[in-house]
């Protein structure tokens, strides 16, 4: 048996180091980041086309609903925050859906992806009103209070600690601003979610290996869905992170949800 030194040793050196969830496996939290970051490095030049791939072109359907609750005003400047969004994918659609004086903050913490989207919006001619940062969505460098909507797209399950991301956003976004997070979810019908998840660990990870030439990042992308919290359970993390008027919208029978919330 341990002695009572022993013992508070191993307490120590579990309370120093915690685990999380990366997909599947446990892995220490301070190696989570590198492990995410690991991910999208190499996913980054193909990530849109994978995402076609992925859900068959839905998620362009999935971005169309999100801009339509987003509805930038067409009479006034619309300045947004897209955290997680580095190829500027949603971005983009910000800036076409409001007036010209709408700009959109990208902040990833990919300097790949971003790389990516910073490539794309020079070709469309889009950097005058996009700018492109690399940031961690847990400790965003931005002042409080900036801006008018904060908009993230299968962004936040890869984040290490959610309710920090979710404290941040409250934070940076002005009185009477909107949060919005696009994300992957869980079925509302259970044999379907069945036959969803047989697809996604079988399908996804052989199209990302053969258009990648690696399929293990779209299997932890695949897992990391899996174990991203349902919809309610995430709602209440919303409204814990002090956003009033909480509420989601499934989509696609729940493969997806939008999850809205205020600041007030």
């Amino acid at each position: 048996m341990a002695k009572p030194l022993q013992l508070a040793y191993l307490n120590h050196m579990v309370s120093d180091n915690p685990t999380v969830s990366f997909g599947f496996r446990n892995v220490a939290e301070d190696e989570r980041q590198t492990l995410v970051n690991d991910v999208f490095s190499k996913a980054a030049a193909d990530y849109d086309k994978m995402n076609d791939l992925m859900s068959s072109g839905l998620h362009r359907l999935w971005k169309d609903d999100m801009m339509t609750m987003l509805n930038p005003p067409k009479s006034r400047p619309f300045n947004v925050l897209d955290v997680a969004g580095g190829t500027g994918d949603i971005a983009f659609r910000i800036l076409d859906s409001g007036v010209p004086q709408t700009r959109v903050t990208v902040a990833d913490i990919s300097p790949q992806m971003v790389a990516e989207g910073k490539k794309r919006g020079e070709k469309e001619g889009r950097l005058d009103r996009c700018t492109f940062t690399v940031g961690n969505a847990e400790q965003l460098a931005f002042e409080n209070n900036s801006f008018d909507a904060y908009t993230i797209a299968f962004g936040i399950r890869n984040v290490t600690h959610i309710d920090r991301a979710l404290a941040e956003a409250q934070r940076v976004l002005k009185p009477g601003g909107r949060f919005l997070c696009l994300e992957f979810s869980h079925l509302e019908n259970e044999l379907a979610q069945k036959a969803y998840d047989a697809y996604s660990f079988t399908v996804i990870p052989a199209v990302g290996k053969v258009v990648t030439g690696d399929g293990q990042p779209y299997r932890y992308l695949v897992e990391s869905i899996r174990m991203f919290p349902k919809q309610e359970e995430f709602a209440e993390m919303i409204r814990q992170a002090g956003f009033a008027r909480v509420s989601y919208r499934n989509l696609s029978g729940g493969v997806v949800a939008i999850h809205s919330g205020w600041k007030i």
